[in-house]
C-alpha cells in the first residue's frame, strides 16, 4: 500500500494533555504532571492517565509515529507509538529518559505491565521513529533515529485482528511542563518478514 499521512485531527486523546497545537503540520503537545501507563507489576499501581491520540488500526498496514527528543531533560520523560485494545491489554514502545540517558523502551501489558530498557545515548537530542507492525499473533516494534537503519526493538505478543487503536503517546510521570513535537503519524506497508528490514520513508 502507498504510504498515508493520518491527520492528527483524526485521532481521539485516551486522556486529554495540558495543550495541544499544530504548527508547521506538526502536533506540539504539554504533558499533564504525573502522566502516565502502568499496570500493578512491581510498583502495585496502576496509572492510565497518560496522553495517547489514538485512531483504528488495521493489520493491512505498519504505523509509525516520529517525534522530537529535545525537550526530554526529566526523569521518566517518554513519547512514542501506544497499541492499544484496551485498559489491561497495550503496549508502549518508544524513548524514555532514564537516569540522565535516553532508552528505547518498551512496556507490554496483558493485565500485568512489563519493562524492557536498552541505553542510545547517542539519541539525544534527535528525532526518532517508532514502527509497528502486527504479523500473525504478535507485533514486531522497530526504531530509527535520524539516518541510521532500523533496530528490531522487540517481537510482542498482541494476539488483535480487530478492536485495536495505535498512535502517538507521551507522559510525564515526575514533573510538569513536558513539551513534545511529534512531526509524523503515518500508515505504510506492513512488513514482510520478520528479518527484513522495511524502507525508510523519507
Amino acid at each position: 500500500m502507498d504510504t498515508k499521512n493520518i491527520s492528527w485531527n483524526q485521532g481521539t486523546w485516551t486522556v486529554k494533555p495540558v495543550s495541544v497545537s499544530v504548527e508547521a503540520g506538526c502536533l506540539i503537545a504539554v504533558a499533564e504532571k504525573g502522566s502516565d501507563y502502568w499496570e500493578k507489576t512491581l510498583y502495585e499501581f496502576q496509572h492510565r492517565n497518560g496522553h495517547a491520540l489514538l485512531a483504528p488500526w488495521e493489520d493491512s498496514h505498519a504505523i509509525e509515529v516520529t517525534f522530537r527528543l529535545d525537550s526530554f531533560t526529566e526523569l521518566y520523560d517518554q513519547a512514542g507509538l501506544m497499541l492499544w485494545h484496551d485498559q489491561e491489554h497495550w503496549i508502549k514502545a518508544g524513548v524514555e529518559l532514564n537516569d540522565g540517558v535516553p532508552h528505547l523502551a518498551v512496556v507490554v501489558t496483558d493485565s500485568y505491565s512489563d519493562w524492557s530498557l536498552a541505553p542510545v545515548p547517542e539519541w539525544a537530542g534527535q528525532e526518532v521513529t517508532i514502527r509497528a507492525s502486527r504479523m500473525k499473533d504478535a507485533v514486531i516494534l522497530r526504531a530509527r533515529s535520524g539516518s541510521e537503519d532500523w533496530r528490531t526493538v522487540r517481537v510482542a505478543r498482541f494476539p488483535y485482528p480487530t478492536s485495536k487503536q495505535a498512535g502517538p503517546f507521551f507522559c510525564a510521570p515526575t514533573r510538569s511542563g513536558l513539551e513534545v513535537a511529534f512531526t509524523r503519524w503515518v500508515m505504510t506497508t506492513p512488513d514482510a518478514e520478520l528479518h527484513t528490514d522495511p524502507p525508510i520513508l523519507k
